[in-house]
């Protein structure tokens, strides 16, 4: 039954009021810790000793796609089923699930794009102990030892990580409650399965671990605190299933740096969790986050990279459920002067990270991803969750947003500010008071009664416009969305078979299941044109609160106890939920073209995968300086598990910035993949002209250098597709054997062409950057100023400085012609950046298609270029396989570190020679050619002599 309409309105008032009103940081006490979740504390408090558990080598089953065996639990007798995969590519595949299950237990969908193709493994050792497998290319080795249970990856003679060499697996098994009179009988069922192999029967004999053991200890007190309900603050979580979470440690010998798992306002490196809590990832709505710190926020990859000088490993953990991550380091809090002292005296610890996974529910399914470099990783990982999806080009350019423009002629307003003050933008967008009393897919009558019109003006001028779908749908006899879903029974259901309601900005909502496939496409028709009224083709969509949020729940998400599809809780799916509602949305926005159009669909909640459906941020920020230095590891980690579109709002979710960090944060942005000012409801108007003439020329010259470098970035998006490199990369990844880097997260690359240190901090007169690589050159791209790396540069900074460099070694494409939008500068010439190395060499690419369609893929509609610069001359060849016609030809090429030449000469394919104009700048070594005059998608030979 719903709640009374007086206590709906007056949660979701008192919500408005927090968001409106409130300064402070997250209340904490909203949120779990480990100690106050049943399962993280219970696993926590098993300590590394002898593990319970144990290889029954004598049921070990070999065949070309897996080897499986038997382990048991030698404290209560449950078996389990141990399997392991060779997976294509250097990857090993391990799942353990229990052998007789009462039910099924949880296992991942949809994440994977495809299972992923085995190579043999094969036994070439064996004794009483342990078995020794080899993968087919011989490079790599698993070792798994009996008793106890432990397994070792090896290459060569070099051990690359172990599992279970702590013990601190547990794997807890599904049961019914029962009283002291079941407890005989619980004794003999478990005889019978003892009894199921001889080869259990026979080795679950030997000798049991001691009885201090304290995993034997946990599963001795059967009705322990949370085991079969817990109580946070006013909300009571049953488990009909009692405790089943599962927990495997890890240890990385030689590894002192690991990074990943986001989503945290932390730093790029993590930090060990020893006298502190876990790393948390479990999808909250958490309001005015805090930075520097574990807590889980809005999204959930569960990715771990290692990385050492010789060396780069992955653990994707592909679990849904909520997860705590331990990590423990034997060097953790040494100084490096004391580091270096171990050195001297000949110490022989060998630097090594422990991580340990725990989580809720579901099985232990997790891929081994050996690299062995950075980009190797990369590889591996988006073989399996798929790579970034090509965004449509308008989607990296400029995106202007607030809760929420008021109406049709604010938009109409804001949209002709941008105008007459020559800013570009490409997208504005509408926030949650645009709908019908919060009716997702519906139109305010008073304040946007004509959406069409206004629609058709952005058109006009080739720009598009963003509306909110969120998935709480308003509990409303009148409201056609929800009628539907509640009469197809597409619902999540409470533990007693009712349609689940909570608490959202419509007041009561139900939350559809979007574990459904057939939600999933129901919701996806209704994007069509004639189902989603108003809408247009330059349209598109922001799926917000689909953690998802709850506003009367505990943590403010769902009740864990709440029913999908097929029985499993919500405690089992959570993670994967906003995942769901973005693919959904997705597929909506391609049907709705019939499978022409790229879709364009941003969301605050992920998972594994969701780089498949669009873009992600980092939620709601404040407007201050660390939440602006924040921003940059946050995208880096969510770059290394492969979500490249990421950005965070420019000025801060919250609260009012100063002008001059607004402006840094214009500068900041324009250099992050997914770039859009947001605002709440309750901060005075930000538009860039509204600071005075000084900062709107500067936010104007910062957004102009991003439309100037799309060209650039639309390649560096054309490469994550296609290979799954990120975009944004953290410093290592491009200079992985300096360890320098292993820390920076101030700095970054774009692609392997551009470094970026934004400046992050107030009333600076100049900022540090590290310029790696022995004998890499490196090019101011403002002044040419030419520096050579390694070196720790100190750069003079003013208010309209954006210190970025580029590589030697690298060439780069831009537009210099801005215009209003993207779209308008597609046919727009190009200039070529040519920043010479130490050898005089420099290469670079460039990729072009519409901009919006699938043609690239499905008719080989595009343009991929390849520019290559050696013996004093610049070549231009073309993909044979791609073909675009394109009006837009090359005006200019600047090289970078030239001398001056006698004359320049370009030659094209029919054999035509002729003489270009040139001036070189003898200060800063730069040669500019002009007017080559040759289409963008002509292949030449420019010769400088």
């Amino acid at each position: 039954m719903a709640a009374p309409q007086r206590s709906v309105r007056c949660i979701v008032l008192t919500w408005v009021a927090l968001h409106i009103t409130t300064t402070e940081a997250v209340d904490r006490s909203n949120f779990k810790t480990c100690e106050q979740s049943a399962f993280c504390k219970r696993q926590r408090n098993v300590k590394p000793e002898n593990s319970p558990y144990r290889a029954l080598l004598n049921s070990l089953d070999v065949t070309r796609e897996s080897v499986k065996l038997q382990l048991i639990n030698e404290v209560n007798k449950v078996p389990l089923l141990l399997e392991v995969y060779g997976l294509r590519g250097n990857m090993t595949r391990i799942k353990i699930n229990e052998l007789n299950p009462l039910q099924p237990r949880y296992e991942v969908r949809d994440v994977l794009v495809r299972e992923p193709p085995t190579v043999p493994l094969t036994v070439v050792g064996k004794d009483e102990d342990s078995v020794e497998l080899s993968f087919e290319n011989k490079l790599y080795k698993v070792i798994i030892t009996s008793k106890p249970f432990r397994m070792d990856i090896m290459t060569g003679n070099e051990l690359l990580l172990s599992i279970n060499s702590r013990g601190l697996m547990v794997f807890e098994h599904l049961r019914k409650r029962k009283d002291s009179e079941e407890k005989e009988e619980e004794n003999v069922e478990n005889q019978e399965v003892k009894g199921e192999s001889e080869a259990a029967d026979e080795e679950a004999q030997a000798e049991k671990p001691e009885d201090t053991n304290s995993q034997k200890e946990n599963e001795e007190k059967e009705d322990e605190a949370g085991m079969w309900e817990e109580t946070f603050k006013t909300h009571t979580d049953s488990k009909p299933n009692g405790p089943s979470s599962v927990g495997l440690d890890f240890s990385l010998p030689g590894f002192e740096h690991v990074y990943g798992i986001p989503e945290h306002a932390d730093n790029l490196k993590l930090k060990t969790t020893e006298g502190g809590d876990p790393y948390r990832l479990y999808n909250l709505d958490v309001f005015q986050y805090e930075i520097f710190n574990p807590m889980a926020l809005y999204g959930a990859v569960p990715l771990l990279l290692a990385h050492n000088l010789r060396r780069t490993l992955g653990i994707f953990w592909l679990n849904a459920a909520e997860t705590w991550v331990d990590i423990s380091s034997n060097t953790a809090g040494k100084t490096l002067f004391g580091k270096m002292l171990d050195y001297v005296q000949g110490a022989n610890e060998i630097p090594q990270t422990d991580v340990r996974w725990i989580s809720e529910s579901g099985i232990i399914d997790v891929f081994l991803l050996l690299g062995p470099s950075p980009f190797d990783v990369f590889k591996q990982y988006t073989s399996l969750t798929g790579t970034q999806a090509l965004p449509p080009l308008f989607a990296i350019s400029y995106h202007q947003c607030r809760w929420n423009y008021n109406d049709e002629d604010d938009v109409r307003t804001v949209d002709a500010g941008f105008d007459e003050h020559d800013i570009p933008y490409d997208v504005i967008w509408l926030d949650i008071e645009h709908t019908d009393g919060k009716r997702y897919f519906t139109w305010d009558p008073n304040k946007f009664p004509n959406p069409k019109e206004m629609l058709q003006n952005l058109a006009s001028k080739k720009r598009k416009m963003v509306s909110i779908v969120d998935p709480h749908i308003k509990i409303d006899s009148g409201y056609k969305i929800h009628t539907t879903i509640q009469s197809r029974n597409f619902y999540i259901k409470t533990k007693d078979g009712n349609d689940y309601e909570g608490w959202c900005w419509p007041g009561s909502a139900g939350y559809p299941d979007f574990t459904n496939p057939e939600m999933r496409s129901w919701w996806a028709s209704m994007f069509a044109y004639d189902q989603y009224e108003g809408s247009m083709d330059n349209l598109y969509t922001w799926n917000d609160m689909n953690e998802p949020s709850v506003f009367n729940g505990p943590e403010v998400t769902m009740h864990k106890d709440a029913v999908h599809m097929g029985g499993f809780e919500h405690r089992d799916v959570h993670n994967l939920y906003a995942l769901y509602v973005q693919m959904a949305t997705s597929d909506g926005q391609i049907q709705r073209s019939g499978g022409t159009e790229r879709p364009f669909v941003l969301t605050r909640g992920f998972f594994a995968g969701s780089q498949r459906y669009g873009a992600v941020w980092t939620g709601d920020n404040s407007a201050e300086w660390d939440h602006l230095k924040v921003s940059v590891p946050m995208c880096l980690s969510l770059a290394l598990a492969g979500i490249s579109f990421c950005g965070a709002d420019v000025g801060g979710f919250f609260k009012h910035p100063s002008p001059e960090l607004l402006v840094r944060w214009y500068q900041a942005g324009a250099y992050q993949p997914f770039f859009r000012a947001h605002a709440h409801l309750d901060t005075p108007r930000r538009e860039p002209w509204l600071f005075g003439d000084d900062n709107k020329l500067i936010i104007r010259t910062a957004i102009r250098e991003r439309y100037s470098l799309l060209p650039f970035w639309y390649t560096l998006f054309y490469h994550a597709y296609r290979t799954g490199e990120p975009v944004m990369r953290a410093m290592w990844v491009q200079f992985p054997d300096d360890m320098n880097t292993f820390s920076l997260d101030d700095q970054y690359m774009l692609g392997d062409a551009l470094l970026v240190r934004p400046v992050m901090e107030p009333s600076v007169r100049g900022i540090q950057v590290y310029l790696p690589g022995k004998g890499q050159v490196w090019y101011n791209v403002h002044s040419h100023q030419r520096h050579t790396g390694p070196q720790n540069l100190y750069e003079p900074v003013t208010i309209g400085t954006i210190p970025v460099y580029q590589r030697g070694g690298t060439v780069i494409a831009r537009k210099e012609r801005v215009r209003r939008s993207s779209s308008c500068m597609q046919d727009d010439p190009y200039t070529l950046y040519v920043a010479l190395n130490g050898q005089n060499t420099a290469q670079g690419d460039l990729f072009i298609d519409d901009g919006h369609t699938f043609n690239f893929e499905k008719k080989n509609e595009y343009i991929y270029k390849k520019f290559n610069f050696v013996n004093n001359s610049l070549t231009s060849s073309t993909d044979p396989v791609g073909h675009y016609k394109t009006a837009a030809w090359i005006e200019r090429i600047v090289i970078l570190g030239a001398r001056k030449p006698a004359t320049v000469t370009i030659k094209l394919p029919d054999g035509t020679e002729s003489n270009l104009n040139f001036e070189y700048n003898t200060e800063t070594s730069v040669l500019t050619i002009r007017k080559p005059a040759v289409n963008i998608a002509a292949e030449w030979s420019l010769y400088i002599r």
